[in-house]
C-alpha cells in the first residue's frame, strides 16, 4: 500500500482512469463491430457510413493514448478493406 500522501492520490487517481479507460476501450471495440456488422448485413452505403464514424471515435481513442496510434491504423486498414471488397 503507499505510505505518502502523494502515492496515496496517485493511487487513487489512477483507479479512477483505469475505469475511463475502460469505458474508451469498449467504445473502440464496440466500433469495429458495428462495422464488421454493418459489412456482413451487405448494405455498402449503411457499411461507408457507419466505417465514417468509427474511424473518427477510434482515432480519438488512439489520439488519448488508450491504444497506440499503429493498433488504431491496423484496424482502420483491415475495417476499410472489407468495406471496399463489399460488391
Amino acid at each position: 500500500m503507499a505510505n505518502s500522501a502523494q502515492a496515496r492520490k496517485r493511487a487513487r487517481q489512477s483507479i479512477k482512469q483505469r475505469a475511463h479507460n475502460a469505458g474508451l476501450r469498449t467504445a473502440f471495440r464496440t466500433a469495429v463491430k458495428k462495422v464488421i456488422k454493418a459489412v456482413e448485413a451487405g448494405d455498402k452505403a449503411a457499411a461507408q457510413e457507419v466505417f465514417r464514424t468509427s474511424t473518427r471515435v477510434i482515432d480519438r481513442i488512439a489520439d488519448k493514448g488508450v491504444y497506440h496510434k499503429n493498433k488504431a491504423a491496423r484496424h482502420k486498414s483491415r475495417l476499410a478493406a472489407k468495406v471496399k471488397a463489399m460488391a
